[in-house]
């Protein structure tokens, strides 16, 4: 298959991601509706998650079966854990950093920075993305590791096609176009939540939400570009380990949100429904015989 046709794939395979957007412009949705909404956010994202690593442990797993047939030494195991632990280890904690650093600027900008100021002074303006609200920031942060994982599907998609596996390509398109379905509503599902100081619902822009689906479904397209012409089972697990980390990062904040509301009922019954929604879009990719 051709590179242009690899691509209109790679595109179709990202761009549902915009089907959940319009969720974040809800108007003042209900306090329960918002809960609902954060907690099959948190079931979606979760799924991911076991996607996700379970996908970046098989190059172990397959390396540690080599190991046991005595047709492979430690070498490729203890490479690929690196990878895995490293991949991890900076996907959740450098979002632990990051969130710092904003909540930093924050507070700096509220004390007016270092030093005494004169009474003529102003605090210095906080601007970029320290100056967004929290609900803004996680599902930045939600776009990022979809965007991670994202572009690792997109890997697996160009390099089937430059293999010449078709149907296989086709397969994980629909797929993963369902993945991305589902992935969209994840990340606006915070925007919900999303109140000023006077308690009014913060509705974001359509650019806004234009630029979110950008960050989690465009490296979709730019993975299968890639992926067309280099393949590296390494680099696929660094991106799905970089992933996992920044999504489970996200999972404990956004668990943190539902817990202080104390309706366990509707918690459980979103993260089902989240979950839910996850398998039965791989049960897709799997009954495709990919």
């Amino acid at each position: 298959m051709g590179l242009s046709e690899t691509l209109s794939l790679g595109f179709i395979a990202g761009v549902t991601i915009l089907i959940g957007m319009p969720i974040g412009r809800m108007r003042s949705p209900r306090p329960n509706l918002r809960l609902m909404l954060n907690a099959v956010a948190i079931g979606v994202l979760v799924f991911l998650v076991w996607d996700v690593l379970a996908h970046a442990w098989e190059p172990i797993d397959s390396a540690l079966s080599d190991v046991h047939n005595h047709t492979g030494g430690f070498a490729p195991v203890a490479g690929y854990g690196a990878l895995f632990a490293g991949g991890l280890a900076v996907g959740l904690l450098g979002l632990v950093g990051y969130d710092r650093y904003l909540q930093r600027r924050k507070q700096a900008a509220g004390r007016g920075g270092p030093g005494a100021m004169s009474v003529d002074e102003r605090p210095p303006a906080i601007r970029g993305v320290a100056s967004w609200s929290k609900a803004r920031q996680t599902a930045l942060l939600i776009a990022v590791g979809i965007g991670l994982h994202n572009f690792a599907e997109g890997l697996a998609i160009g390099q089937s096609a430059a293999s010449g596996e078709v149907a296989l390509a086709t397969v994980l398109v629909i797929g993963f176009a369902l993945h991305n379905a589902t992935e969209g509503f994840g990340i606006v599902a915070p925007l919900a939540g999303d109140i000023d100081e006077r308690g009014n619902t913060r509705r974001p822009s359509w650019l806004f939400l234009g630029m979110m689906a950008l960050i989690g479904g465009g490296p979709t397209f730019v993975g299968t570009w890639v992926g067309h012409g280099f393949t590296s089972e390494a680099v696929s697990v660094a991106f799905l380990t970089l992933a996992a980390g920044s999504i489970l990062y996200v999972v404990c904040q956004l668990i943190g949100v539902a817990s202080r509301a104390n309706r366990m009922d509707l918690l459980a019954t979103g993260l089902l429904i989240g979950l839910l929604a996850g398998f039965v879009t791989d049960a897709i990719v799997t009954a495709g015989g990919a």
